[in-house]
């Protein structure tokens, strides 16, 4: 069984990410990890702490001469900032003399949620696991999955279509998409730079402010083949489990397949996707059955379509602000402003990075359950056959 797992704090001395069921045989290039963690640490708007993490990841084992072996994989990924925190963190339990409490909560943030389910007197536990710095060794995991899933010529990014009230106008193409992911620096990853300088006016008054903003990105998943899912159970619906693993995403309280949003103030005829049949094959298609549009993101009934998949997280404002909103003391209960620790501004084209992930760790796990395999070709050869089945079909 494909499966992932996180472990490590956000001011712990490195995180680790677990990935296992994967078939042997797949090239890993560790470059392409350490350039998904880059980028999740790019844009306008990003906290100090960018400023010290350089992320990197080191395969600690599952991989051998850059090709998997069947055995779980472990990445292991420093947290350089772990020693400005050594002094201010309890070394032991009971040791209030060095400990930096979260005195009050912060609103918006898992702080007061979290210190009731544990019993902890104050929330600096809950933020060191609930921090978003977690999504990290997830970006990791997620690299894996996208190198399992580039044999199969299916291929995973992102953009930015919203920061705040400023947003993009016009659908992205995927060549615009696809191009964001190589850029040596990021601003605010949306493919237009007129909509990216008035999303960059949006974050520079949130600075001035002492605020925050959210906005939205979107995961286009391109190349994926019709069949992945199935509409036979409720927990193995591909949509579903897309919500699911991009929800799970520190912020993100919305997540949109296709235009499911617009789609619910319209009428039928206006949002299904009519069909039809090439008499010829079209390069890159699975099958000759088309669509003129793809208001349904590339699932129908919980199933793949052969469309791009599309994805749309909709990501809040940090809870984290410079100017703190009322909070209450842990100590005495009485009225004060919620603690503030270092933060960003915007994480928008950050978030869209770790979405990728979840995108791609999930379609993995879809792909690897359908095709099988031990190895890597054995997969391959099976995803081929079942290509030119309903190709013919």
């Amino acid at each position: 069984m494909f499966r992932f797992a996180t472990s490590g704090e956000s001011h712990g001395e490195c995180l680790i990410a677990m990935v296992s069921g994967m078939p042997a045989g797949v090239p890993i290039d560790e470059a392409k990890m350490n350039h998904e963690l880059w980028r999740r640490q790019q844009g306008y708007g990003r906290g100090g702490r960018m400023k010290i993490e350089r992320d990197k990841g080191q395969i600690l084992s599952g991989v051998r001469h850059a090709k998997t072996i069947g055995s779980p994989i472990s990445i292991r990924i420093e947290n350089s900032d772990w020693k400005n925190w050594t002094e201010i963190l309890p070394v032991a339990a009971g040791d209030p003399a060095k400990h930096k409490a979260v005195a009050s909560p912060r609103p918006g943030h898992a702080d007061l949620a979290g210190a009731l389910k544990y019993d902890f007197p104050d929330a600096r536990y809950v933020l060191e696991r609930a921090s978003a710095r977690e999504s990290t060794a997830r970006v990791a995991a997620g690299a894996i999955a996208k190198q399992l899933l580039e044999p199969l010529g299916i291929a995973i990014a992102s953009h930015v279509i919203r920061v705040g009230d400023a947003e993009l106008d016009r659908d992205a193409t995927w060549p615009e998409i696809l191009a964001l992911q190589s850029r040596e620096e990021v601003l605010l990853g949306c493919v237009d730079e007129a909509s990216e300088q008035r999303m960059k006016a949006v974050v520079d008054q949130a600075l001035r402010t002492g605020d925050s903003v959210g906005g939205v990105f979107e995961v286009v998943a391109h190349g994926v083949p019709p069949g992945l899912g199935t509409y036979a159970n409720w927990d193995e619906r591909l949509d579903g489990m897309l919500a699911a693993a991009v929800m799970s995403l520190q912020a993100v309280k919305a997540v949109e397949i296709g235009r499911g949003v617009t789609a619910a103030g319209a009428f039928g005829s206006a949002v299904h996707d009519a069909i039809h049949y090439s008499a010829e094959k079209e390069a890159e298609r699975h099958t000759r059955f088309m669509r003129d549009q793809n208001n349904a993101g590339g699932i129908e009934g919980g199933i793949s379509n052969g469309e791009d998949v599309i994805v749309r997280g909709y990501l809040k404002p940090i809870s984290t602000l410079r100017r703190p909103l009322g909070s209450v003391s842990f100590e005495t209960r009485e009225e004060t402003k919620a603690a503030y620790e270092r933060s960003d501004v915007c994480v928008v084209p950050a978030a869209g990075v770790a979405a990728e992930a979840m995108v791609a760790l999930t379609l993995a796990k879809l792909a690897i359950e359908k095709f099988g395999g031990d190895s890597l070709r054995e997969m391959v050869r099976n995803y081929q056959g079942y290509c030119d089945q309903i190709r013919q079909f």
